[in-house]
């Protein structure tokens, strides 16, 4: 499921997230640093040193905003959030076609099982040229370039890209979803039925009929949801 999640972040917030992130300085290193063997040749971009203090500030607050975005935790269904890295591309950079790797390693040792990619847009579209985030499935090539503060996820078994920038800079942050549902085509089934009962509390139909809904919803978690 390929989804845009509008409004993560507030103008105010990205306004102090992009002016602590200008301010980084020495905490922005290459890219390739968090690349696999096979990913490693086909990026070229700047990366916020994944243990620095500002990575791990910032991170925190896109982790809190995304715990008050019912969008992002009905749609994603989230077990284990990977802590939010920050990228930044200038003109020429890029990151050609890769598939993310299975597995994480959070900083506590524990491993992550990554089901579900996301990129958060930190940058006004109209500020840079080029940087399309493509994302290939079975319909095809999705080129997405969202408003800042507005999150895309999509399954981390895609194919995807980042297009070259020609002009400006498009700063970013990223992270993977270990959901409590494995399966994408499980998790969208439940997005819609949840999405459907909310339209159906809206209009106060039938009650008995949307408490036999709910059942239904959570009866389906319960059965494919994993610890």
């Amino acid at each position: 499921m390929l989804l845009n999640i509008p409004g993560v972040l507030n103008a105010e917030q990205i306004r102090i997230v992009r002016s602590r992130l200008e301010g980084a300085g020495d905490a922005w290193v290459d890219g390739r640093a968090t690349a696999g063997y096979s990913g490693a040749p086909l990026k070229r971009n700047q990366q916020l040193a994944e243990h620095s203090p500002i990575a791990r500030e910032l991170g925190d607050a896109v982790l809190a905003a995304l715990e008050r975005h019912p969008l992002f935790i009905s749609a994603v269904l989230p077990n284990q959030v990977y802590p939010p890295l920050f990228n930044r591309y200038e003109a020429g950079m890029t990151f050609g076609n890769h598939v993310d790797g299975a597995v994480r390693l959070l900083p506590n040792g524990v491993k992550l099982r990554t089901d579900v990619s996301a990129t958060l847009f930190l940058s006004a579209p109209e500020g840079y040229d080029g940087g399309e985030l493509v994302i290939e499935d079975t319909y095809g090539a999705h080129a997405v370039k969202l408003q800042a503060g507005d999150l895309v996820v999509y399954p981390a078994t895609s194919v995807h890209r980042v297009t070259p920038v020609t002009r400006g800079v498009r700063i970013a942050s990223f992270f993977w979803v270990q959901s409590l549902v494995r399966s994408d085509a499980q998790r969208a089934l439940l997005f819609d039925m949840d999405n459907a009962i909310q339209r159906l509390n809206a209009t106060e139909a039938d009650e008995t009929a949307r408490r036999d809904l709910v059942g239904c919803y959570h009866n389906l978690l319960r059965l494919w949801s994993e610890p």
